[in-house]
């Protein structure tokens, strides 16, 4: 099995608070992320497929099929957005870096047939990088999961 690791930046906003959580502890537990006003990141968003090379073309996957997927799907609901906001997926959601990750496997698994009809490969992993130090990053299993993701997949890269 061979696999390819196609990487995405897009910037936006959000803001860490949980309505469960009184200010103290919003403040104690999320710090300045909990800021009234938000704060912004550029996102790294990493995308690995996986499977057989096609023999008519000697390719994985089609890159410009991929780009499509994760344009279409991701980064024009994302990018540029306030994600508590802008994004309908998180209304009742904290928009953490792991519900994000988790988020956008999602949103892929959900389409990748759509966009990658045709090709020996699902998808493998999804993987954000919010700051230097924080990426979080979602592992697949191989078998397709459709209009839903697996929450015990999430590593922690700290």
């Amino acid at each position: 099995m061979l696999s390819l690791t196609r990487r995405y930046h897009f910037s936006a906003s959000h803001r860490l608070h949980s309505p469960l959580l009184s200010a103290s502890e919003n403040a104690a537990v999320f710090g300045k992320c909990n800021n009234p006003h938000g704060h912004g990141h550029n996102y790294v968003l990493s995308v690995t497929a996986a499977g057989e090379v096609d023999e008519r073309t000697g390719l994985l996957v089609r890159i410009k099929d991929l780009d499509r997927l994760v344009d279409e799907k991701v980064l024009h609901l994302f990018a540029h957005h306030d994600i508590n906001r802008d994004v309908p997926e998180f209304s009742g959601l904290i928009p953490t870096t792991e519900n994000i990750a988790l988020i956008i496997a999602g949103l892929l698994q959900q389409s990748w047939g759509g966009y990658l009809d045709g090709a020996k490969v699902h998808l493998e992993r999804v993987h954000v990088q919010e700051t230097e130090r924080n990426g979080f990053e979602v592992v697949i299993s191989a078998a397709p999961v459709i209009n839903e993701f697996r929450r015990e997949g999430v590593l922690v890269h700290a």
